[in-house]
């Protein structure tokens, strides 16, 4: 499989943030742990809420981060313009700090619900772009003869 340029630099990008994900689970750790495993909080105490908020936001990075490097592939077969796949490429990564940063934001301050919609109107961009330039894409083996 070969990526094309603009895959490489956008996945190669996206996956310099993998230790900020890394960095937040060894925080979490540290706080459900008390400071035992992980990375020591300090003086972070959460209650209940602010708890599930930050245990969302870790796991939705993670799930969204790999989302996003998955659509860098897809797009390189997709049949959109240029700008479209710019558009998608950028937007995928942004959905994952987004949304993420969205529930990190509310464990603090309601004011970040923005955020949070923000991404997912980001990654339903993304995925319906993804999903619409793949299904217009014409099957190059069957036009070859070499499909049934």
């Amino acid at each position: 499989m070969t990526l094309s340029r603009e895959a490489r630099l956008v996945a190669g990008a996206t996956l310099l943030t993998v230790p900020t994900i890394m960095y937040g689970g060894a925080t979490l750790l540290g706080t459900l742990t008390k400071g035992a495993v992980g990375i020591s909080p300090g003086n972070l105490a959460l209650d209940q809420t602010q708890w599930a908020l930050f245990r969302a936001g870790h796991a939705h990075a993670g799930v969204w981060l790999v989302l996003s490097l998955v659509i860098q592939v897809l797009l390189d077969s997709a049949a959109l313009s240029l700008k479209l796949k710019w558009l998608a490429r950028i937007a995928a990564p942004l959905a994952a700090v987004a949304i993420s940063g969205g529930f990190f934001g509310l464990a603090y301050n309601s004011d970040f619900t923005w955020l949070l919609y923000f991404g997912a109107a980001c990654l339903v961009v993304v995925v319906l772009l993804t999903g619409a330039g793949l299904l217009r894409r014409p099957n190059v083996t069957a036009q070859r003869g070499g499909g049934n």
